[in-house]
């Protein structure tokens, strides 16, 4: 067992693969990050099969597709299903396991296989627990005072940290693992989950981060095919419309200096391994649940397939990797892989019911499959490694990328005579696919989708402000 490597698996919120400065995206500073790829493998086709946040953590921790774990949608009140967790594999095999940060399961206090964990769940007491996080603020005489900066979870205004900066929570889940990676047994290894809930909004970076950006513009990309009469890219770019453009501006810097603030604790948690004596026998691993729009297409947040929501980063790192070191590899991947791929690593068998393929076998896919939500913004998606399909049943509407040619997704091909052939094999992909709720969209073989009239458009105003935090303390009603 002591042979046997300890693994870091650092996982972020809203994170896209090109927010790395020594990869696509120049305005992003990662040096952390830059030298983990640079150091390691670095899979460039690494998507996630169901853009939002609680679909894709149980794919994450189980290796199954959201087809198989049973949420497509945003379940907050659905339990993991009976197969074993990552975690759990880990354990039942001599590993001591520990999580920080955001788990997003339910119920909240499920370790879901760990043998402990210390959460941090962004204030969400409507499930009826005081989170980790929430209880160090109260000891430090900070109770309830995370959300006085007044900025809402799922909105993109932005305004600095308004709390001491060692009360910042990416500071506190840092901290947290610090202090667990010194407490671990040294006759048995080790799997860390470091699960960062940066850089999901809201948007409140430390100062020092903000004032990093406070200079950065960065233009939007904006796709030909924004302005088509297609219900759902409309509802879509609602979303992102109330954004003024200094505002937009402005969350863009916040957001990236969220992403550094949490590039730069990272040199804690490997200075930490170095000064325990673990770091030379520790893989590292860097993923993120799903990406972020942040107004690219004029849209904003997750739940569609375009690159900056669905295509994340994934990186692999660490002593017992240097033969890999430097390398890049282009095989289409997603979440699913990340179970199998870890276990393999450690020589661990994978169970059964793993559907991933780890990145270390010969199992190679050719195909991906995506699926998101169950409504009118339905949509679903295939990648074949270089093109990608984009569906949405509503208006029966279908984009068509090449990603080699056009990464930024700006020309819809669909209608292209040259790229016939690859939309038939995709779509075809597509329907032998299709969970059987949405077998409605097919007739006598063909996609005939939701015709726009059947769509019931209610006019639901949020007077919530998207779940606005108040005053927090005592713990709230709901």
């Amino acid at each position: 067992m002591q042979n046997q490597p300890n693994v870091l698996l650092i996982c972020t919120d809203h994170w896209s693969s090109q927010l790395f400065s020594g990869l696509d995206h120049s305005a992003v500073m990662t040096p952390t990050l830059d030298t983990l790829a640079n150091t390691g493998i670095r899979y460039t086709n690494m998507y996630s099969e169901c853009p939002v946040c609680i679909p894709a953590r149980r794919t994450l921790m189980t290796g199954l597709s959201p087809k198989s774990h049973g949420d497509r949608v945003y379940s907050d009140r659905m339990q993991m299903p009976e197969a074993k967790t990552l975690a759990q594999v880990f354990s039942d095999n001599g590993y001591q396991t520990f999580a920080v940060g955001k788990l997003h399961v339910y119920p909240q206090r499920d370790r879901i296989g760990f043998d402990d964990v210390i959460l941090e769940e962004e204030g969400r007491y409507e499930f009826g627990i005081v989170d980790d996080y929430q209880h160090y603020l109260g000891e430090q005489g900070y109770g309830g005072q995370q959300f006085l900066h007044g900025m809402g979870n799922n909105t993109y205004y932005t305004r600095p940290w308004h709390l001491p900066e060692e009360y910042h929570v990416t500071n506190w889940a840092t901290r947290e693992m610090i202090k667990t990676i010194k407490r671990k047994d040294p006759t048995r290894p080790a799997f860390y989950y470091m699960s960062y809930s940066a850089p999901h909004p809201p948007l409140v970076p430390l100062k020092t981060y903000m004032d990093m950006y406070k200079d950065v513009v960065d233009e939007d990309v904006v796709g030909s095919w924004i302005d088509d009469d297609v219900y759902p890219i409309k509802a879509l770019k609602k979303v992102a419309a109330p954004y003024s453009q200094r505002e937009k501006t402005l969350a863009k810097q916040a957001f990236y200096a969220l992403c550094t603030h949490v590039d730069h604790q990272i040199r804690l948690l490997i200075g930490t391994l170095k000064e325990e004596g673990l770091l030379d026998n520790t893989i590292i691993g860097f993923v993120s649940d799903h990406g972020d729009m942040l107004f690219n297409h004029k849209m904003v947040a997750k739940r569609v397939f375009y690159e900056q929501a669905a295509h994340i980063p994934f990186i692999l790192t660490g002593q017992p990797l240097q033969a890999y070191a430097g390398q890049t590899d282009d095989r289409l991947m997603c979440l699913a892989d990340v179970m199998p791929t870890l276990l393999d690593l450690a020589k661990i068998d994978i169970p059964k019911t793993v559907e991933g393929h780890s990145a270390f076998s010969n199992q190679m896919r050719s195909m991906l499959y995506g699926e998101i939500s169950e409504d009118a913004l339905a949509t679903r998606m295939v990648h074949d490694g270089q093109h990608k399909l984009i569906y949405y049943p509503v208006d029966n509407y279908m984009q068509l990328f090449d990603l080699k040619k056009d990464p930024k997704e700006t020309e819809n091909l669909s209608q292209n005579p040259a790229y016939q052939d690859v939309k038939k094999k995709l779509t075809e992909y597509m329907l032998g696919q299709l969970n059987k709720e949405d077998k409605a969209w097919v007739q006598d073989g063909c996609l005939v989708g939701i015709k726009r009239e059947s769509v019931k458009e209610t006019q639901k105003i949020d007077y919530s402000l998207k779940n606005q935090r108040g005053g927090h303390w005592p713990q709230p009603k709901i």
